[in-house]
């Protein structure tokens, strides 16, 4: 629920999901994650205040309320990792694929991303059991991401032949970092409830997309374009530095948020 300029970030994500076709989603929360649900959910009251009061401005920042999708909720008890959230959702998900999307990754700016479409046309296209959005990072930053050992590919996809989580620099077998966007086949809980929980007793996911490499399966990972780009919400400095780029290119606010930082910085 951290805002990034007028909306949180799950915002982002959800509307992003919906202009890719996403109509079913699936909120896996923890404890006291309420206020994303409250967020998602209709306020008459609050429409009917703002509607006579005149405030079409604050009015139009609810239109998420009209995303054409159903919205579920389920808790993960314990905070044990994203694979462990990720099998949170498998009676939701039943027998068909599905897409993960995580939620300290917003793509593109504003959310203007159609890399889960792409992701999805590829993975009946190619028939795959898995498919991870990637993105090449600098060097000295592989130890923070999953990190995909690429073998053949075509165009904007190469074939995964393993992964490595947060690899040391000199170990990385590449600097493509996956993305925060998935599509798995149902095969991939499977997988998670054989991965075996870390030192810090989380089960890691790409642990698990691991052992699809390992059986053969097909694991393949999308190239995000320059208009995919990721904001990384994960650690404070990017997240400042997500906050003002999306500031700078707000349409009301973003010119006079440019002069006050200029002020702001001729007084350092």
């Amino acid at each position: 629920m951290l805002p990034v300029a007028r909306k949180p970030i799950v915002q982002y994500v959800a509307e992003e999901l919906v202009a890719n076709g996403v109509n079913q989603m699936l909120f896996v929360t923890g404890r006291n994650k309420a206020s994303i649900e409250n967020h998602f959910d209709s306020d008459p009251e609050l429409t009917r205040v703002l509607a006579n009061t005149n405030k079409q401005e604050l009015l139009d920042e609810l239109k998420f309320e009209e995303l054409e999708a159903n919205f579920f909720y389920t808790r993960q008890r314990q905070q044990k990792g994203l694979g462990d959230a990720i099998l949170c959702g498998e009676s939701f998900a039943g027998e068909q694929p599905f897409v993960v999307a995580l939620g300290d990754s917003i793509l593109g700016m504003n959310g203007e991303s159609k890399a889960v479409a792409r992701i999805s046309e590829l993975f009946t296209e190619m028939r795959a059991s898995c498919i991870v959005a990637v993105e090449e990072v600098d060097a000295h930053e592989v130890s923070s991401y999953g990190i995909v050992d690429p073998g053949e590919g075509e165009g904007d996809w190469v074939r995964v032949k393993n992964l490595v989580e947060k690899p040391k620099q000199n170990e990385a077998p590449s600097r493509w970092a996956i993305s925060g966007r998935y599509a798995f086949s149902p095969l991939i809980f499977d997988m998670i409830r054989r991965v075996k929980p870390d030192k810090r007793g989380e089960i890691q996911l790409t642990n698990a997309i691991q052992l699809l490499c390992e059986e053969g399966k097909r694991v393949l990972a999308l190239k995000l374009t320059p208009a995919d780009r990721r904001y990384d919400i994960g650690n404070f400095p990017s997240y400042f530095e997500t906050f003002v780029e999306f500031a700078l290119a707000d349409p009301l606010y973003g010119t006079d948020f440019r002069k006050a930082l200029h002020r702001i910085l001729e007084r350092k």
